[in-house]
């Protein structure tokens, strides 16, 4: 475990590489506060020693005035080292996130097909937030602290080291107890970031499907759930509280015992005239004991602050180091595609030796537009995934205008390549930032004349602002019909080369189902488009349709041509579901 800390407290430490001047510098303010911490004391020794007792009122307010200067220079060292401690920890954690967000963006769909997205905003948010935790409350705090401890010592050996020897009598106790501490207290952390972790998820995923949670009446069976995860997360912080509360009580009382002996001890040497302490040595040591034991009791405190930090960093360095990246291996810059698509026997499964597509071969030419029709599970929207490379294949080949898409920079293959999903996702922006997706190529005129184009922009601006209109998270603002069109828009204004639709039209009204038809007819010009059939409209009129079953490829054609197929799957299809789909 201590190998596993240390390696990732390493790759933490090259974050601060780009501060290094700053984390010098909090490391210089860290010497500095120890050093006139423990001035004090032993300038309060002097005083009552050499000034007070002989009565030296003049020597006395010296001194006063020099205890003043030291305070305000502690002062300033404890206000420069907490603010540039926590500057430091706020600006790596700026780019651990900013790393970390460009990491996951960069992940294939598989890996958010298997990581729930509360655990996500987790790490992304709390997680990281932690790790600054390290720098501004645990590492700085505990070399501050232990610098303290180190000056502290030499002041009290170099005023009286019998005292000091009474009172290291007492350290092996504390250090027993804080040991223990530390270790009960990372078990106890990483239950608390576990319990986190799934509250997150558990409260992420009701809330977004609050709808399915109501209409199947489940709120009640939902409250039960969260009752008991909220309790296992309850108990997790108690368990944090009980080892505090044993913890701090403890040092407390080492700390009072210590004191109280010193004083004692010192106090009946003065009496019985041993010279083994003075009265400034008695003022002093209140001081230095507090001095000496706080900062032991704070660094166990600050430890678990530390530790608490660590544990985040793991999981954050999990998902920074996992290897789900898309493999962006291609060095070709995608031109503007004539569109010419072709699969040749390609295989690939979701999961490992469980295959969706089982050797597909296919070619669509340019400017055609292409229907894929098939049961739920035939593999139709997955090859739609694997175009655009969310997914990796096992084998085959997928090639645009002759040229296999490995080849081509990812960004610029899919600039290339338009999708319109059933779902469709909107952002709580404008709906003007929903279509260009803040790209300073689109401007509003080009938004506004293509939305005039395909027949949409009346739709929009009897909207509340028009295109300003915001359309709240996930476009609640909107009807699926009205989402639909928007995501038409979007994907006109980006100018693809290869336009696919799947199944964009299956759950929308008559009227808005309309405008796609005409917006469909506008954006599918001059340019391949691919369209996974729901509506028979479009598949009767697609230059070609293919038909999928069981991740197989079973028949290729025309409209009339595959009703002209005896006993064909097309013409079954067509005669059991699409006949009835036209006679609605």
């Amino acid at each position: 475990m201590k190998a596993i800390k240390s390696d990732i407290f390493k790759k933490i430490m090259k974050f601060t590489k780009p501060y290094q001047w700053r984390f010098n510098g909090v490391i210089i303010w860290a010497v500095s506060l120890s050093i006139f911490a423990a001035l004090r004391p032993y300038l309060l020794k002097k005083t009552v020693d050499s000034y007070i007792e002989p009565k030296d009122s003049q020597g006395l307010l010296l001194y006063i005035v020099i205890m003043g200067v030291v305070l305000l220079l502690e002062v300033a060292s404890q206000f420069y080292f907490v603010y540039w401690a926590n500057w430091l920890g706020q600006d790596i954690v700026k780019d651990i996130r900013v790393k970390l967000f460009n990491h996951l963006s960069s992940f294939r769909m598989k890996y958010f097909d298997n990581a729930p997205v509360g655990q996500l905003v987790t790490r992304s948010v709390y997680d990281i937030e932690s790790i600054a935790k390290i720098f501004s409350q645990g590492l700085f705090m505990i070399i501050s602290d232990l610098m303290k401890m180190v000056v502290v010592l030499i002041f009290m050996f170099f005023m009286n080291w019998k005292l000091t020897l009474i009172v290291l009598a007492a350290m092996p106790i504390l250090l027993y107890a804080t040991s223990v501490f530390q270790k009960k207290m990372k078990v106890a952390f990483e239950e608390v970031r576990t319990q986190i972790s799934n509250m997150n998820t558990f409260v992420q995923e009701r809330v977004t499907g609050m709808k399915i949670v109501q209409l199947f009446s489940r709120e009640d069976i939902e409250y039960e759930k969260f009752k008991e995860i909220n309790k296992k997360h309850n108990d997790a912080w108690l368990k944090n509280v009980l080892y505090n509360s044993i913890f701090f009580p403890i040092a407390d009382i080492v700390s009072s015992l210590t004191l109280g002996f010193i004083v004692w001890y010192g106090g009946m040497s003065i009496l019985n005239g041993d010279n083994i302490t003075t009265f400034g040595d008695l003022f002093a040591y209140t001081m230095l004991i507090s001095m000496l034991f706080n900062p032991l009791r704070q660094i166990a405190d600050k430890f678990n602050e530390m530790q608490m930090g660590m544990v985040s960093a793991n999981r954050v360095f999990e998902i920074l180091e996992s290897d789900e990246l898309v493999q962006d291996t291609g060095k070709r810059e995608a031109p503007k595609f004539k569109g010419s698509i072709e699969f040749k026997d390609v295989h690939f499964g979701y999961l490992e030796k469980e295959e969706v597509l089982k050797g597909v071969s296919l070619s669509v030419n340019a400017g055609e537009t292409i229907a894929i029709v098939g049961a739920t599970g035939a593999g139709k929207s997955t090859i739609i995934n694997l175009l655009n490379r969310f997914y990796e294949i096992n084998s085959g080949e997928i090639s645009i205008d002759g040229i296999n898409i490995d080849e081509f920079r990812l960004a610029s293959l899919r600039t290339q390549i338009a999708v319109v999903l059933q779902d469709v996702f909107l952002f709580a922006d404008t709906i003007l930032n929903n279509i260009t997706l803040n790209n300073p190529d689109i401007t509003r005129e080009d938004v506004v004349n293509a939305a005039k184009k395909i027949g949409i922009h009346q739709f929009i601006m009897n909207l509340p602002n028009g295109y300003d209109y915001n359309v709240k998270e996930r476009g609640v603002m909107l009807s699926s019909g009205q989402r639909q069109l928007i995501a038409f828009l979007r994907a006109y204004v980006s100018n693809p080369s290869i336009l696919i639709l799947d199944e964009a039209t299956s759950s929308i009204d008559s009227y808005s189902e309309e405008l796609i038809q005409n917006a469909t007819e506008t954006i599918t010009q001059g340019r391949t488009s691919i369209v996974i059939a729901h509506r028979l409209a479009t598949v009767v009129n697609a230059d070609k349709i293919i038909v999928m079953d069981k991740g197989l490829v079973v028949e290729q054609g025309t409209h009339r041509e595959l009703l002209s197929l005896p006993d064909g799957f097309y013409r079954n299809l067509y005669q059991s579901q699409f006949l009835a789909v036209a006679e609605e």
